[in-house]
């Protein structure tokens, strides 16, 4: 059989493999692995697997995903975004739509020391939906707030999709990191200043909170610390040149569990808990991480890769035409794959052809990572709006869950677009330490 003939059959399968439910690892893994042994034989099909399973399962910058997973999940089970929600509430409370802008704030903030956005609507949603419906808030602002505020969580450093990114394209993670910075500060004030503006002109939809008095509001202020302390410790080791990503994460996770200790918030069982969630999301992760490497080499093999890149780069079309059809793409995938397996699966077509027509791999690692964003709101996926109702119960309809998330998914959108005109957005902080 031709080679390319076969690289397309091997990608019809894995779709229709994928679009059938199973597992995206499997689905990757045996094609690529059947792909190999017509490509090849046994014996080489064998090597190319030891490879992929060597070259990608060994990688010190690896090691950092576990412990990036696991500082999230000690922050988590240690009730550290309680702190924090508890803070931004005082403070923001009483603005119109006030507990929908604290459930803004403290998905950034979270995302400042978990990198999960799974963990951050898990949190934000126990702590402020059943405020929300206690003030009666419109339930589908107040809950496609909190599933698409928690996406911040991918976007602000450290974030688990921004070293993947940095892995798979050989990219600097500690530039990766500060480039989300900017453009999650933009996209935190659009949807708030949507959200008060919106409560502004119709104040039924979220009326207002509590006033606190300004004692009450300072006395709050040092349950921040604990936040300050480990995102320092993080992104300060990093760029002092103190640490590696990978040690910087070990640094964490050692800052967490001391903190936790101090303040008498870990117990064994919670220790469990996180050491058991972080084994499961870890393996998910690397699964998917070397069984889609081994299939990026099966399509470059049979040139499924290098001629889609020169067919699309020598199409004529404008590179901002190109962007237009992946973000496009990225949607489509959005509604069949999840986050991770979304990245890992595009990249090995969208890299090379972003790198093909000039554009910067920091800056296209941002956009990546902000249409994850969209897709992990968007139907019929959508995995945070499943959690999300998930703790919600009876006090919101699914639907009505992706109808509120709509309005935020045009304004992530609206982020893209301003990207693609002005990079420096991305690009400006990077630019000052690299």
């Amino acid at each position: 059989m031709d080679p390319f003939t076969l690289g397309i059959i091997g990608l019809a399968v894995v779709v229709l493999l994928i679009a059938l439910g199973v597992p995206l690892a499997f689905s990757i893994g045996a094609v690529a692995i059947v792909g190999n042994i017509l490509f090849f034989d046994v014996t080489r099909a064998g090597i190319q697997l030891y490879n992929a399973l060597f070259t990608k399962g060994t990688d010190y910058i690896l090691a950092s995903v576990p412990l990036f997973v696991f500082m999230g999940q000690l922050v988590s089970v240690g009730n550290i975004g309680r702190d924090l929600y508890d803070v931004v509430y005082k403070w923001f409370g009483r603005v119109p739509g006030g507990i929908a802008v604290t459930s803004v704030v403290t998905s950034a903030g979270f995302g400042a020391v978990t990198g999960v956005s799974a963990a951050s609507v898990a949190t934000v949603a126990t702590l402020s939906l059943p405020e929300m419906k206690r003030y009666n808030y419109n339930m589908r602002l107040a809950s496609g707030t909190i599933a698409s505020a928690s996406t911040l969580a991918i976007l602000v450093p450290p974030s688990l999709l921004m070293i993947l990114y940095g892995l798979w394209t050989e990219s600097s993670i500690g530039q990766l990191f500060l480039a989300g910075i900017v453009p999650a500060a933009v996209m935190s004030v659009m949807f708030c200043v949507y959200i008060v503006v919106r409560c502004m002109l119709r104040p039924e939809d979220g009326p207002l909170g509590p006033r606190f008095p300004w004692a009450e509001r300072i006395r709050a202020l040092p349950k921040l610390l604990p936040i300050v302390i480990i995102f320092g410790i993080v992104m300060g080791g990093i760029y002092s040149g103190f640490f590696t990503p990978s040690e910087a994460a070990g640094a964490g996770c050692f800052a967490v569990l001391l903190l936790l200790l101090l303040m008498r918030r870990l117990t064994w069982a919670g220790l469990v808990e996180a050491a058991v969630a972080t084994g499961r999301i870890t393996m998910m992760i690397f699964a998917i991480f070397i069984t889609v490497n081994l299939f990026t080499s099966f399509l470059v093999l049979t040139d499924v890769t290098p001629r889609f890149v020169n067919v699309i780069a020598e199409s004529g079309l404008s590179p901002y035409m190109i962007m237009l059809g992946i973000v496009v793409m990225f949607l489509v995938m959005g509604m069949i794959l999840d986050p991770i397996g979304m990245l890992l699966l595009a990249l090995p077509f969208v890299f090379p052809l972003m790198m093909r027509l000039g554009f910067d791999p920091i800056w296209f690692g941002v956009v990546c990572v902000i249409l994850v964003e969209i897709a992990l709101v968007t139907p019929p996926v959508g995995f945070n709006c499943f959690i999300l109702k998930q703790v919600a119960g009876d006090m919101v309809e699914l639907k009505d869950v992706f109808m509120g998330t709509l309005p935020f998914v045009i304004m992530s959108l609206l982020l893209v677009a301003l990207l693609v005109a002005f990079p420096g957005i991305a690009l400006w902080l990077p630019s000052l330490f690299f």
